[in-house]
């Protein structure tokens, strides 16, 4: 089923109304019943009643995404919480390599302490626990110097910084912040497909999978890098859309630009 994304985003938010200066538009724009006037809504289309939210002339009506605009704009607020989040666990492994290198030697030995202890639980279920990979790459992790886990956590939190960064710029919308999620996803690519040659799981699968429709769908939706016309073409149908919202709702087409000779 179609999702009329213009109608559900009035549910949720509220209509927006607008009396342009313009007296042919506002006879348009405006309808007259026996419970008082309505006013046309500047995104869905329906009559509102109620005064009107805003007034001027037509050219600054505000712009209000409708269709296309509200529908990439709930997948890139979805993209900026997946973001988030993700900055957000980031941090959590930050600081937890720093803690961790500030009490290395207490933690080794509460390893092999219970180490010990699950054994013979280990053994029972014919699993080495001396040959495991599990086993061998926490041991290795004891080995590090203090210095190199402080810049492992460093680095840790500047991905995050990125990441929180990335996040509420999408979710707000700024072309920087769509810059920044294409060329920060597809730098990493490599590193994700280097993964999958040395073990395949479902879950990297899955991370690659959608790491790879989010930079193909932000770059050629938000027209990018020049793809489709580039920022003109795109900063057009923005105001085709939303700008001359007045005139579209009225059934007035936007005046043709004057030819010379």
């Amino acid at each position: 089923m179609k999702i009329d994304w213009n109608r559900r985003t009035c549910a949720r938010r509220g209509h927006i109304t607008y009396l342009p200066d313009e007296t042919h538009l506002q006879e348009r724009l405006h309808a007259g019943t026996a419970l008082g006037t309505a006013w046309r809504c500047l995104r869905c289309g329906d009559f509102v009643l109620g005064e009107p939210h805003g007034s001027g002339p037509a050219c600054d009506a505000p712009l209000v995404p409708r269709g296309k605009a509200l529908r990439d704009l709930f997948i890139l607020r979805f993209l900026a919480v997946e973001r988030a989040l993700r900055g957000l666990f980031v941090v959590l492994a930050a600081l937890a390599v720093w803690q961790f290198s500030n009490s290395q030697d207490a933690v080794r030995q509460f390893f092999d302490k219970n180490l010990d202890v699950v054994r013979p639980v280990a053994v029972h279920f014919h699993y080495d626990l001396d040959h495991s990979p599990v086993v061998d790459t926490i041991r290795k992790t004891f080995g590090y110097q203090h210095s190199t886990l402080l810049l492992v956590a460093g680095l840790l939190l500047a991905y995050a910084l990125v990441e929180i960064v990335e996040g509420v710029g999408l979710w707000w919308s700024q072309r920087w912040a769509e810059y920044l999620a294409v060329v920060a996803t597809a730098a990493f690519l490599p590193l994700e497909i280097y993964e999958l040659t040395e073990k395949v799981s479902w879950l990297k699968i899955a991370t690659l999978v959608i790491n790879i429709l989010a930079v193909l769908y932000i770059a050629v939706a938000k027209r990018l890098f020049g793809l489709r016309g580039g920022r003109a073409a795109f900063d057009e149908e923005r105001h085709s859309a939303s700008l001359m919202e007045v005139e579209t709702s009225a059934g007035v087409s936007a005046p043709a630009p004057a030819h010379n000779g």
